[in-house]
């Protein structure tokens, strides 16, 4: 069979007899829903499409996909979605979600399909926690892949420093083991690179013995007190322990019902704090932030692990986005002064949240190439996101550039993946990882995939 042969659903008819999820066809009612992903702006249009429940049903969708000359486009959450896919197949993993812990090895077994949140409840059951990003929702092996960074960076490190193993099938349609031991290649590559090695069907990853943090948000609102707080956390910054994980946004949220109504319709300042210790110490380190400015809502305290998802509060349901992110060296005054001209309360922003994230601690270790991760010895990530769909095509990407272009000098040359937009933009793509590290997963994707069966990054990579 090949892609001219695979004309009608008919043609199909071996790929369903050999899976157990769905398998629909590029004019299949059903396609439009199960494809469409968290960033509702994105909509794709796959030749075909594997709902896959389990890793046979993907050795089985890949076989078929190299038969027919399709390449193989793989989503679980969506999350990380930027571009379409046209053509090809897509394998959807969102149904296999199961999560096992073992406690006594403090190691978690987890689907391709799984989200964070799964990971979270099935840990503190035992007094344990994985080491994730911001949302809850987000799939666990999507985030990883990019290296993982959330709200206990600083003092925990990236997801992929906590990965001890992952299952792959492979673009021959085989089942391999990577790890320390085994496939070790493409173990680091898979810590970072994001994609074109195959496709991840399970991830076994070392969980942090986490019951309770001291953890939440500062919300500070007036342009005056936003300004004030904002200065104040980045000096804060400076001289802050690498046990405790801060970030601010810039919010603007919207007059919608589904905004709690103290939020709703307000600018506001919101200072993430994340602490993964006593109360009392939490209380002492953060003073300083509570200080500086009048506080409009407090809501840090000590928190059940549990919890975790409510330091950064990112929205639950899908909606249409742009993103724009970059790495920093630092910030000073007059960054701090651009982005208050650019993206600050009184500022035309379209951009419902301008986010810096405070870097270093663990999440820089002594080896930054041990793993793929790109960005891990920058000081602070930038990451601008609007959700009106009228303002992607012109205006967000034109208040970006010029804040881009005021912030120049203090602009990182590598951001991270997850942060960085959509990947097969050769810019993005080339400031995603330095160039030794680009030259070698270029080098593991020849050998796990050398036909690009997983096209991933610009066209003339995947060509």
């Amino acid at each position: 069979m090949t892609t001219e042969t695979l004309s009608s659903a008919e043609s199909l008819a071996p790929l369903r007899a050999a899976v157990d999820g769905p398998v629909l066809f590029r004019d299949d009612a059903a396609l439009a829903e199960e494809v469409l992903g968290f960033n509702t702006a994105v909509s794709s249009l796959p030749d075909v499409v594997v709902g896959a429940t389990s890793e046979a049903d993907v050795v089985q969708a890949v076989r078929f996909a190299v038969t027919a000359g399709l390449p193989v486009h793989v989503q679980s959450t969506g999350h990380g979605v930027f571009a379409p896919v046209s053509g090809g197949m897509l394998i959807v993993t969102k149904r296999m979600d199961a999560v096992t812990i073992d406690p006594e090895t403090r190691l978690a077994t987890v689907g391709a399909g799984v989200k964070w949140g799964a990971v979270i409840a099935a840990g503190v059951e035992h007094g344990l926690g994985p080491i994730v990003g911001s949302s809850p929702t987000v799939g666990a092996i999507g985030l990883t892949l990019g290296g993982g960074l959330g709200p206990l960076a600083r003092s925990h490190g990236a997801t992929v420093d906590w990965v001890r193993g992952f299952r792959v099938v492979t673009a021959d349609g085989e089942v391999v083991t990577a790890s320390a031991e085994e496939n070790a290649e493409l173990f680091w590559a898979l810590r970072g690179g994001k994609g074109g090695f195959g496709v991840v069907t399970e991830m076994t990853l070392e969980l942090a013995p986490l019951r309770t943090i001291y953890a939440g948000g500062l919300f500070f609102d007036g342009e005056e007190n936003i300004e004030t707080a904002l200065r104040a956390w980045a000096e804060w910054t400076q001289t802050a322990p690498d046990t405790v994980t801060t970030s601010v946004a810039i919010m603007r949220m919207p007059d919608f019902e589904m905004v709690p109504p103290p939020l709703r319709g307000r600018t506001l300042l919101n200072l993430r704090f994340a602490y993964p210790g006593d109360a009392a110490e939490g209380e002492r380190l953060i003073s300083p932030l509570r200080a500086s400015a009048p506080v409009y809502i407090d809501a840090v305290a000590e928190i059940p692990y549990s919890a975790v998802g409510t330091i950064h509060n990112d929205p639950e349901e899908g909606s249409p986005a742009w993103v724009y992110g970059t790495a920093l060296t630092g910030i000073d005054q007059d960054v701090l002064s651009a982005m208050l001209e650019h993206v600050g309360p009184s500022a035309d922003s379209p951009f419902l949240m301008a986010e810096l994230r405070h870097m270093g601690g663990a999440v820089r270790p002594a080896d930054v190439a041990a793993t793929a991760t790109g960005g891990r010895d920058a000081a602070y990530l930038l990451t601008l996101i609007a959700l009106n769909p009228t303002t992607f095509g012109e205006i967000a990407p034109r208040v970006a550039g010029a804040l881009i272009a005021a912030i120049a000098a203090s602009l990182a040359p590598v951001t991270n993946v997850n942060f960085s937009g959509n990947p097969a933009d050769p810019i993005i793509f080339e400031r995603s990882w330095t160039e030794q590290t680009r030259t070698r997963l270029a080098a593991a994707r020849t050998q796990y995939d050398p036909n690009r069966v997983f096209p991933f990054g610009p066209p003339a990579t995947v060509a």
